[in-house]
């Protein structure tokens, strides 16, 4: 009799005892155990270096400081004198471009106006009633006023041209002074790409763009 009280009571308690360990492993207010965060692989590691490498820092575009007159003053020097606007905006080799833009329409312009005077000059000997014109036994009489109407066209048509050339220098200083001033965000970046794929061995071109907020 008193074996199997014994037996009952070993039984018992070794049955309290699971119990409590079962409780202690359920234990609600235990923390969880720290996850461990995915570290990144060399692979990324080197698409990340290759996106930052690619960005352009606008910051080293140089600007003139804000200057609301600029636009204005370099049209006026463009006005006064073709090229001078230019100069204003440090577009020096703009100078160039300009007088051989101009140089061509005068002279087109001089050369049509002087054919025009030895066409006219010829007309008028005519009538008058000579014949020791430079064209007499070559051009009649309705050929000089034909060629009188040509050369005229020509002349004003070079004119016009001239007149076109001296508006667009002004308004190419202007507008260039303005873009100098254009505000343009640091924090935005743009360039072309080319990147060669180490499994195949294909290049392939992009456009990177980048924006920090």
């Amino acid at each position: 009799m008193l074996n199997k009280r014994l037996i009952f009571f070993f039984i018992s308690l070794c049955f309290c005892f699971s119990a409590l360990a079962q409780e202690d492993e359920t234990d609600p207010n235990q923390s969880p155990p720290p996850k461990v965060k995915n570290r990144p692989t060399k692979q990324k590691k080197d698409q990340l270096a290759d996106a930052l490498s690619m960005s352009v820092d606008t910051t080293k575009t140089r600007r003139r400081p804000q200057n609301p007159l600029a636009p204005a003053r370099a049209a006026f020097y463009s006005a006064i004198l073709p090229g001078l606007g230019q100069a204003y905006n440090k577009r020096y080799w703009k100078i160039p471009i300009v007088y051989a833009a101009l140089g061509t329409g005068v002279y087109f312009y001089i050369d049509n106006n002087n054919e025009y005077n030895r066409f006219r000059d010829a007309y008028k000997r005519r009538l008058a009633g000579f014949t020791d014109d430079e064209f007499f036994g070559r051009v009649t009489e309705d050929g000089l006023i034909n060629a009188q109407k040509t050369f005229r066209r020509g002349k004003e048509l070079a004119l016009l041209v001239s007149v076109g050339l001296y508006a667009l220098n002004i308004i190419d200083a202007n507008v260039d002074a303005h873009l100098l001033q254009f505000n343009v965000d640091d924090k935005l970046s743009f360039k072309p790409h080319y990147k060669i794929d180490e499994l195949d061995h294909t290049g392939s071109m992009g456009l990177t763009f980048n924006f920090q907020f």
